[in-house]
């Protein structure tokens, strides 16, 4: 169980807290019947019985250059190991069944909750996005900023692939071994993001240790001539607590 106590600090560009008191991390039971393997992860993360709309579909806001390269990955997800992930607009559909740890859970009514990088309903206007994953570490997210994420006229803000590159980090460490909370975030940029292009972002889990999961990612261009920012991450391993019946 958790003890009262677990402090939480995300880094990026400065450090922010959970509000309240901190808390110790519970150590995971590598024994437990949901999440005790990537694949069983996966399945679950990946259940083709559901009734929610799947956001990481081609639209007809979609260049050439995003809609080629995703029928490329469809087709290795059919030989080569490759998984399609499914993109709901809330964490709180990714994990229906289940909650955060006790001493986590927030109270909440009901409400239309999004995440951030789906908040934006009309197709082509801001996140346009697709994630692959190749277990256990291997990933590649296809990125296509709209004209409501603008920075400097004609290219994309940089928090918006800060954004991105967290929520890509964040579905790939749940699926690696139950990272759930981004503890760092760090980012150099390296040239602008044209409105409408596409990024490939390359995701690498590095390493696994002391309740910790490493992350890299390089997002270029798709001929890999043009580097737009290199990142690294590390997340916290939390085990999900199972929703009573009743």
């Amino acid at each position: 169980m958790i003890r009262r106590g677990f402090q939480v600090v995300a880094r990026l560009g400065h450090h922010r807290e959970l509000l309240g008191a901190p808390r110790i991390l519970p150590r995971l039971n590598p024994a437990s019947a949901f999440g005790s393997s990537t694949d069983s992860l996966v399945s679950r993360f990946c259940s083709e019985k559901t009734d929610l709309k799947d956001y990481a579909l081609p639209n007809a806001s979609w260049c050439s250059d995003m809609l080629s390269l995703y029928q490329e990955f469809l087709e290795k997800t059919k030989s080569s190991g490759w998984v399609k992930l499914p993109s709901y607009k809330s964490n709180r559909d990714h994990i229906r069944g289940f909650k955060l740890p006790s001493g986590l859970e927030v109270s909440s009514g009901k409400g239309d909750w999004r995440i951030f990088t789906r908040c934006i309903q009309v197709d082509g206007q801001g996140y346009e996005y697709v994630i692959f994953f190749h277990p256990p570490k291997k990933s590649v997210c296809l990125f296509q900023p709209g004209p409501y994420l603008e920075g400097p006229p004609g290219f994309a803000h940089g928090g918006s692939l800060a954004a991105l590159m967290d929520e890509a980090f964040s579905k790939i460490a749940y699926l690696a071994g139950q990272g759930l909370l981004t503890q760092s975030l760090n980012i150099r940029f390296k040239n602008l993001i044209p409105v409408g292009s596409l990024v490939v972002m390359d995701i690498e889990v590095e390493k696994i240790e002391d309740q910790k999961i490493y992350m890299s990612c390089i997002a270029q261009s798709r001929d890999q001539k043009t580097v737009y920012a290199k990142s690294s991450g590390v997340f916290l391993q939390l085990q999900l607590e199972e929703l009573s019946s009743q």
